[in-house]
């Protein structure tokens, strides 16, 4: 959420500002509220390298989505690297096997690669250098956008990775309460608010129902399922097949 808190606009350092944990004990905040006290839990919560900075309930959530990778070789793209402690985050839960790369336009960033994965700068609506990084990865399994937060950009990152995605494959957006701003792009009603646009992504999984034009092109016939929660929206890729019915039995 590193763009939130550079933010100079005082409306939203102070929406942001009024939501700060002042307690004593984050884990136990994650523990009694969500209950989960799983391994990322205590890797976040115990850090004392590079600043890590999450809404305490994307910690459980992670896990729900994430830990099915964790000691696999799995490829791993995190757009938004800030202050290298998200990525430390992330090799410390998933393990050294995994393929983990960060991006970020700020090029003080690229002081972070190579320590606990590779960091390349550029930007997030760059298809070139998305498409480069990806090339370099050796393809793409799981997409974590903690960009820049702007419609525009996610969904320009969104048009480029989800393609060159592997099946299966996840795209996890996160603080997307950027969504209801207008300063993001986004509105209530705003149609480049990204919760719009997965409307349009379950309309388009629908298609055999109503046979209209798709509404997201770089992800209609290949999502399976859609979760939101909280500021987070996670996108399933898989193999989308025409539904078929059966009735069994002897009556």
């Amino acid at each position: 959420m590193r763009i939130l808190a550079r933010q100079n606009n005082i409306g939203v350092q102070w929406l942001i500002g009024k939501f700060r944990y002042s307690g004593n004990n984050i884990a136990e905040d994650i523990r009694q509220k969500y209950g989960f006290d799983g391994d990322l839990a205590r890797i976040f919560t115990e850090n004392q390298g590079p600043v890590v900075h999450k809404w305490h309930h994307y910690i459980p959530i992670y896990d729900r989505y994430f830990s099915k990778y964790r000691g696999t070789g799995f490829r791993f793209l995190e757009i938004g690297v800030s202050k290298g402690g998200s990525l430390q985050m992330w090799r410390e839960y998933f393990g050294q096997d995994a393929i983990v790369t960060g991006i970020d336009i700020d090029p003080e960033c690229a002081q972070f690669d190579g320590q606990s994965g590779n960091v390349r700068i550029g930007s997030q609506d760059d298809p070139g250098f998305l498409t480069s990084v990806v090339e370099e990865m050796g393809g793409l399994d799981v997409v974590l956008d903690d960009g820049s937060h702007h419609m525009a950009h996610v969904r320009a990152s969104l048009d480029t990775l989800f393609p060159l995605l592997s099946i299966p494959g996840l795209y996890m957006v996160e603080d997307l309460h950027t969504a209801y701003w207008k300063d993001y792009g986004g509105g209530p009603v705003a149609n480049a608010n990204f919760f719009r646009t997965m409307g349009g992504m379950v309309d388009d999984l629908h298609n055999w129902a109503h046979g209209e034009p798709p509404q997201v092109p770089s992800t209609n016939g290949s999502t399976t399922a859609f979760h939101i929660h909280d500021s987070i929206a996670v996108i399933e890729k898989g193999i989308g097949h025409q539904p078929v019915h059966s009735r069994v039995g002897k009556r």
